[in-house]
């Protein structure tokens, strides 16, 4: 073999090794992406049985109900619609109702109920999942600010005009 076909087959080989390892990340990330969903939309929603996602939202007030040992349940609103969510092991401390939440498990569309198995609440008082906020945002449901007063508003109280800023405000549903 002469020099040339030497650094030739070394290049070849340097290439494929590139190429397989592009490869075998690109196969890890795909078998470990989560999509983002809020509960407004899981109703039109077309899962496979057993499909991990993140359900983002706001913990419904009132909803928080501790079973036996560690089993929490709760519910997320994104103010159109409300899924039920079942968790079995230690809540952040910082999770409380009327606040920001991401949730990442399985939705099980015959039951309407999400399984998690990690739960992830905002860390202080002016932070919220950026996925959550967006959203909430987009659908009118939350305003820019200090990230105080997050529960949303009980029907007859506040309006958009007269919200205080970063205050969840009355439901966009008609």
């Amino acid at each position: 073999m002469t020099r040339k076909q030497k650094r030739l087959a070394v290049i070849a080989g340097g290439m494929s090794f590139i190429i397989i390892a592009v490869f075998l990340v690109m196969f890890a990330f795909s078998q470990s992406v989560a999509y983002f969903f809020m509960p407004g939309d899981l109703a039109t929603a077309n899962l496979q049985p057993g499909t991990r996602i993140r359900l983002g939202g706001l913990v419904e007030d009132g909803s928080v109900k501790r079973g036996q040992g560690s089993t929490v349940s709760f519910a997320v609103t994104d103010g159109k619609a409300t899924v039920p969510v079942s968790y079995t092991g230690i809540l952040p401390d910082l999770f409380r109702e009327g606040q920001g939440v991401v949730t990442e498990g399985s939705f099980d569309a015959a039951t309407h109920a999400f399984v998690a198995d990690s739960v992830l609440a905002k860390h202080d008082e002016n932070y919220m999942p950026k996925e959550v906020a967006d959203r909430l945002k987009k659908d009118g449901v939350w305003e820019d600010g200090t990230g105080k007063g997050m529960a949303p508003a009980k029907d007859g109280e506040g309006d958009k005009a007269g919200a205080k800023s970063g205050q969840v405000v009355g439901s966009t549903t008609p």
